[in-house]
């Protein structure tokens, strides 16, 4: 079965194929019928699709656009058609993805070093740690 970001790359290489037209309004309603069947066949979410539910929240910080529309919809207000809103989109997408990884990074380094400031009781070791994830 292909992940839920694998099918996001395939449409991003075929848009055509998958949506019809190139369009952000046609993604939109593609991906919610694909969770909408994927429910109704009692398919728990993945994590994939757990973090990309994320997104709308994101995109409306990213925008300062809070409780207005659909991610698809602030994104195509942003955007001089559908086509350039869906190149926008992926690059969003990216974009979430990667401040997603970069946070979870930061996670991982501050929940290592809080472990090791509890373990040793030593204060300078904490702080090496914080200067070296700033680094």
């Amino acid at each position: 079965m292909t992940g839920f970001y694998e099918l996001i790359e395939k449409i991003k290489q075929r848009p055509a194929l998958y949506l019809g037209k190139k369009s952000i309004s046609n993604l939109q309603v593609f991906l919610d019928a694909y969770t909408f069947a994927r429910r109704e066949l009692g398919v728990s979410p993945t994590e994939e699709e757990q973090e990309f539910e994320k997104l709308q929240d994101w995109i409306e910080q990213r925008f300062q656009q809070y409780n207005t529309q659909s991610w698809s919809r602030i994104i195509l207000f942003y955007s001089e058609d559908e086509s350039d809103a869906l190149n926008r989109f992926f690059e969003l997408f990216e974009e979430f993805l990667q401040v997603k990884r970069h946070s979870e990074k930061v996670q991982t380094i501050l929940g290592k070093s809080e472990k090791i400031y509890e373990q040793e009781g030593e204060k300078d070791i904490y702080v090496d740690l914080e200067a070296q994830q700033q680094r």
